[in-house]
């Protein structure tokens, strides 16, 4: 195969995970140029990649009809050998489907998958992957092993102070965020020979400036958007550990293979999306929950109202 085109316009962490996928593509197929499309916004994250070629973005916020067909113009007119679209809802399925690809493959769960040449099972729940869920679309082709995400961050990223631990403690959703009383509480409990970066995006800044002030240690620093997502997958490679949600910062772990504990509150393990790296760990609340899991990506509140898979896990257990 010639010319590659991976999809996957899902969140920032789904990007990070389907990078697995380009790396098994260049060993399968080396010689091939791999494209890549995927959300507005996640670009920055493959900056530096020694074998990607174009990234294409998606803008889900602008008019999607007009950009549709614009981007699938772009990709006809790319004569590709091969599209694998990871993401299984219709926008994406209608840009593979009529791609013009001489083979296409994603899941059945896709709307459009009735048009593609392969098609296979995404089941959440069984323990499976993510990146093994995304490896069954180019199970076709032949010398195809599983490989790890990986970013490429740029080189002496990490700061002058060390030893360093990160602390991402945002998310998208509520529920998927360990409340912000217990970073404080978790801060005030780490060594005060470590000094603590806390990591997040421009939205974020509020939220860390807020935990830093209520930690009250002066080795807190409020590194909130100040770096973009490579620069902050570098930041977290060098870092003693990294304290983060299940959330992208997670995944950006996963990555560079960076120390993490991850914490679980409204989400589980189970749906595939837990750390890859050598060193990690899985923190969660320890007895079982009659409402947990109440969703696969969290809610803006708590259902029930108590958030106990939250405040029920122990600061301790974390450290």
């Amino acid at each position: 195969m010639k010319r590659i085109l991976i999809i996957q316009t899902a969140y920032l962490g789904d990007v990070v995970l389907a990078t697995a996928l380009a790396e098994a593509l260049h060993a399968s197929q080396p010689g091939a140029s791999i494209d890549f499309l995927i959300r507005k916004g996640a670009e920055g994250l493959l900056n530096g990649h020694p074998f990607l070629g174009r990234i294409m973005t998606f803008d889900k916020k602008g008019g999607r009809a007009g950009q549709l067909f614009r981007l699938l113009g772009q990709i006809r007119a790319m004569r590709y050998d091969l599209v694998v679209n990871c993401h299984r809802f219709a926008s994406s399925g209608f840009l593979a489907a009529f791609s013009g690809a001489k083979v296409v493959s994603g899941f059945r769960k896709n709307p459009f998958s009735r048009f593609y040449h392969y098609r296979y099972p995404h089941e959440i729940g069984n323990g499976m992957h993510e990146i093994d869920r995304n490896a069954l679309l180019i199970s076709f082709l032949p010398h195809t092993v599983r490989f790890l995400p990986k970013l490429y961050p740029p080189a002496n990223n990490s700061p002058g102070i060390k030893p360093y631990v990160c602390i991402a403690p945002a998310s998208v959703w509520f529920t998927k965020q360990w409340p912000e009383h217990k970073w404080v509480e978790l801060i005030k409990t780490l060594p005060a020979s470590y000094t603590v970066y806390l990591l997040g995006s421009g939205a974020d800044i509020a939220l860390c400036e807020r935990i830093r002030i209520a930690a009250g240690k002066e080795q807190v620093i409020n590194y909130a958007g100040q770096m973009n997502l490579l620069q902050s997958a570098g930041f977290m490679k060098d870092a003693e550990m990294n304290y983060v949600n299940d959330s992208a910062p997670l995944h950006l772990c996963s990555a560079v293979n960076a120390p993490v504990k991850a914490i679980f509150c409204s989400t589980i393990p189970g749906f595939g999306f837990g750390p890859l790296s050598d060193s990690a760990q899985i923190i969660e609340i320890e007895q079982p929950l009659y409402c947990r899991p109440c969703g696969l990506h969290g809610f803006k509140a708590c259902p029930e109202g108590h958030f106990r898979c939250a405040e029920e896990i122990n600061v301790k257990k974390v450290i």
